[in-house]
């Protein structure tokens, strides 16, 4: 039961739950993940990763086209 990124030991009930990376790894990864939190009128969220531009644009209904 070793970590698919690092080699070092998952803890044994980590590994049943099915996690395959160590606290460490997992820590590493969960942080490198981004996204942005765009709340819609009396609806709920979208989240939209930092990359997407077109997603806001289109989710404004008072934008100006130009």
């Amino acid at each position: 039961m070793n970590c698919f990124s690092c080699g070092e030991d998952v803890h044994p009930k980590r590994w049943q739950l099915g996690y395959r990376v160590c606290l460490a790894c997992g820590e590493v990864m969960a942080r490198a993940v981004k996204h942005t939190q765009l709340p819609l009128n009396k609806s709920n969220y979208v989240y939209v990763s930092p990359n997407d531009t077109e997603t806001p644009k289109q989710l404004n209904p008072k934008r100006s086209e130009l």
